[in-house]
């Protein structure tokens, strides 16, 4: 019965919670591993079956398989999200999952660039392709507006209100938002509609309203950013590790650094919780140096 479970938790998935593709393989692989794990430690146990202990059975296993703590937690919510979905459809009276503890995380401060690494990548960028203007476009509105790159991707001609100074973002789980866009982003993306888009031989069926596009007239995947990042970082020769979403930290750490409200730009990356946005408050070095020089005996 594991795989019929399995099917209907997928439409859960996707039609009630409107999880994207990639977050529903996500969840789908972590409870086929429940379901590997239970034929192979306790045969013929079915979905009904399992209690808190064979469910540590499974977290032993992964701990032994030496996966780190941030993977076996994702491995975890994959599970608890299954039980959630089973007490839903009465399939169980009782979670297994809601006495198991979760590995310890430790929260790594993310990476950001300065303004002025910021300006060298852009910088960077060949203008003498017509794809230059694209990404210089791209880049410029990642980090204008803090998008992640799967929401710069899908960016819609049609949620573009740059007369009123906004743009509509579809972040995660469909979520919509309106944030703010700039002049500079702005005038990147109309040098690269009116010189770019507009002169493309063919858009294909489909993508008539995405923003960024191929040469072939297609959407962009998200390998392709992180490739012109990459292609950017080693001519720049900048060490950092350049990835899409360095951007996004740069954008939420510069802002907090100017002293923006916490609140706004909570509402700005989309984030559900402020306790995701508060770990920008710690990349504040300057302010915690100057609040150290200011107050502290030996600083001073």
């Amino acid at each position: 019965m594991w795989e019929a479970y399995l099917k209907g938790f997928k439409a859960y998935l996707q039609l009630e919670r409107s999880m994207s593709d990639n977050t529903v393989e996500a969840y789908l692989h972590d409870v086929a591993m429940l379901r590997d794990h239970m034929h192979s430690a306790f045969p013929g146990l079915g979905v009904e079956g399992v209690k808190l202990e064979h469910l540590q059975s499974l977290m032993a296993n992964i701990n032994e398989m030496e996966l780190s703590a941030g993977t076996q937690a994702r491995v975890l919510s994959g599970v608890k999200s299954f039980y959630r979905y089973l007490l839903l459809e009465e399939v169980v009276k009782n979670d297994p999952t809601q006495l198991l503890d979760a590995p310890k995380l430790k929260r790594a401060l993310p990476h950001v660039l300065s303004l002025a690494d910021i300006d060298k990548l852009l910088a960077a960028i060949d203008h003498s392709k017509p794809e230059g203007t694209r990404n210089h476009a791209i880049l410029e509105t990642m980090y204008s507006c803090g998008l992640r790159v799967s929401e710069v991707i899908s960016l819609r001609l049609t949620n573009l209100y740059l007369d009123a100074g906004f743009i509509k973002v579809i972040g995660k789980g469909n979520k919509e938002r309106l944030v703010p866009i700039g002049e500079t982003a702005t005038k990147h993306i109309m040098l690269y509609k009116e010189h770019v888009r507009n002169h493309l031989a063919v858009i294909k069926p489909g993508n008539e309203d995405v923003l960024f596009l191929s040469h072939r007239g297609a959407g962009l995947s998200r390998v392709i950013v992180f490739l012109i990042l990459k292609e950017l970082g080693q001519k720049t020769g900048l060490t950092q590790n350049i990835h899409p979403h360095i951007l996004r930290h740069s954008f939420a750490t510069h802002l907090v650094e100017g002293g923006a409200d916490l609140r706004a730009v909570q509402e700005m990356l989309g984030h559900k919780s402020i306790t995701t946005t508060e770990i920008y408050t710690h990349l504040d070095r300057s302010y915690l140096r100057q609040t150290l020089e200011k107050y502290h005996p030996r600083f001073k």
